[in-house]
């Protein structure tokens, strides 16, 4: 890895982190610049825009989301246990604190007020995220271990929604607890026979 692909990688791991903790209009060049230890003018030469920096940011995340779905699929193979994998995963994170919210969950209650190009990258995030819960449900639903009340598209749509909010409501009571406790209630639905 070259310099300059070390300083990017941590000027993005920093803008990651502040945008958590501030949304996207809570940190600035200046900030990076001090946590990182270098000057506005090395942020510029990597990312011109803050809208650069946080598209590419964002850009970023998705892939990592992507790689992130594809593991586990390959690691479970039935739809109930891939739906109970992801959100151990945002339960395991949101308790140790390693990722507390979604970086596009965040950005989506922001939409108004971000560039275009960054409000693109966040509703792919979100298209692509659906059409994977669908195809979870769809294939559990198929196979009998997914009870389903509804369209998978709808049951998808409204279980994101499910995950996000309880991402949400843990954050704003301050109790990473909460989240499971909208989330499991949701997955026993999802799984009990009928």
């Amino acid at each position: 890895m070259t310099a300059s692909a070390s300083t990017s990688d941590e000027i993005l791991r920093c803008a990651r982190s502040l945008l958590i903790e501030g949304g996207y209009n809570g940190f600035s060049y200046a900030d990076i610049a001090k946590v990182v230890g270098i000057r506005n003018a090395s942020i510029h030469h990597h990312f011109p825009s803050k809208a650069d920096l946080v598209r590419t940011l964002v850009a970023r995340y998705r892939e990592e989301a992507e790689a992130g779905i594809a593991a586990l699929e390959r690691q479970f193979p039935d739809p109930a246990q891939q739906l109970r994998a992801y959100t151990g995963y945002w339960e395991a994170c949101i308790g140790d604190a390693s990722a507390p919210i979604c970086v596009c969950a965040l950005l989506a209650s922001q939409i108004p007020v971000l560039p275009p190009e960054i409000a693109l990258e966040v509703r792919a995030h979100f298209r692509a995220l659906s059409a994977w819960l669908t195809s979870v449900l769809e294939r559990g639903a198929t196979q009998g271990s997914l009870q389903l009340s509804g369209s998978a598209k709808a049951e998808a749509e409204a279980f994101m929604a499910c995950v996000h909010g309880a991402m949400l409501s843990a954050r704003a009571y301050g109790d990473p607890k909460i989240f499971g406790a909208i989330i499991h209630p949701r997955l026993e639905q999802l799984t009990a026979p009928r």
